[in-house]
């Protein structure tokens, strides 16, 4: 169950220009403005793009109207995208069944969370997930600087790790069909990868680099994307279990959304205070409940912090809106390079714990 430092694991990260990406920002940036219009809004928004076409759909409750197009639209050419996109929405109103018992404070919906800790980094991550993040990031900030002038908008990340030690870093990036493969090689090493290893690292990592040969046609041109597609990227790499509900595009009454969290600020805090080296938390919820079916907190050595939790953090859906600042419009920045890890983050803060 838990992740240990030294066995051998691979995780992934992607830019803000994959597919999944794209659609994942353009939900939490509709999720965002209807926030501002009104933080009580009920949002749960799907994005599904490729080939030219986009789809927007779900289901929303508020008194603020936004532009779905316009918004998607704005992500798009901010991303780094000039193709033209043919959209078609469909949202309506959020089902009165499920709104009976959100009213009342309970969950929005049934399901599992699960957060996590360790110290190995300073993000309280895995370092092979921070890894994987600062190279999706590195690749997408090279490229609208200019500083690698044929770099396209799509990519994808991963890093492997062997007894505890980096092994491999993959690297496949979108570029100009000008650009030869040795440029594309060459660069992406000294620019994005070198930059961020330890000079022992970089003499003894494989380096991975277009395994095909070349990447020129990427995005909507060459794939389709689909919010919450990337649950494993937003969330541990797949080194701890995931629940299975997305996070994008769903406000903070989606316990999907809220209890995973929830989480990862509750594992933060015991590693933080000291409570373990790593610490795995789990929660389950009914629809329309507020009090969590269970709550579970263990630490590397198994030992049960469950107790320690249940006096210092509150589960309940309307206390985790209101503690950690749910009803404000901060979700589009979730929308790329992972979900924790991030200090702005309210969930990423520290806590005194009795």
């Amino acid at each position: 169950m838990f992740y240990k430092h030294n066995n051998d694991y691979t995780v992934e990260s992607v830019t803000s220009g994959h597919p999944d990406k794209i659609c994942d920002q353009i939900s939490d940036a509709i999720l965002d403005a209807y926030l501002i219009l009104d933080p009580k809004s009920r949002v749960a928004i799907e994005t599904f793009g490729g080939h030219g076409k986009l789809v927007i759909g779900g289901e929303v409750t508020s008194n603020g109207k936004v532009d779905y197009i316009k918004i998607a639209r704005k992500i798009y050419k901010n991303i780094g995208y000039t193709d033209k996109l043919e959209i078609l929405v469909n949202i309506v109103t959020q089902s009165p069944d499920i709104a009976l018992g959100v009213d009342i404070g309970g969950a929005g919906d049934q399901g599992i969370m699960y957060g996590f800790a360790t110290n190995e980094t300073p993000e309280f991550l895995p370092k092979g997930v921070v890894l994987a993040h600062k190279l999706a990031k590195h690749l997408d900030k090279m490229r609208k600087n200019g500083k690698i002038s044929w770099l396209r908008p799509d990519g994808k990340t991963q890093v492997t790790y062997s007894k505890g030690k980096l092994h491999t870093v993959l690297i496949s990036a979108q570029h100009s069909p000008n650009v030869k493969f040795e440029k594309i090689k060459k660069e992406i090493t000294e620019k994005i990868i070198n930059p961020l290893l330890s000079p022992k690292e970089r003499k003894t990592v494989k380096i991975l680099i277009n395994p095909t040969g070349q990447f020129i046609a990427g995005g909507f041109t060459a794939d389709t994307g689909l919010t919450g597609r990337k649950i494993m990227v937003d969330t541990y790499g797949g080194i701890i279990p995931h629940g299975g509900g997305c996070f994008s595009g769903k406000d903070a009454t989606k316990v999907d959304r809220s209890g995973a969290y929830m989480a990862r600020y509750v594992a933060k805090n015991l590693v933080a205070r000291g409570y373990g080296k790593e610490v795995f938390v789990s929660v389950a919820y009914a629809i329309g409940m507020a009090e969590p079916l269970i709550i579970k907190a263990i630490n590397e050595k198994g030992e049960d912090l469950t107790k320690t939790v249940q006096k210092n953090f509150d589960f309940r859906p309307r206390a985790i809106i209101e503690h950690l600042g749910l009803r404000n419009p901060i979700f589009l920045q979730t929308a790329i390079y992972g979900h924790f890890g991030k200090k702005n983050l309210p969930w990423e803060k520290i806590k005194k714990i009795k």
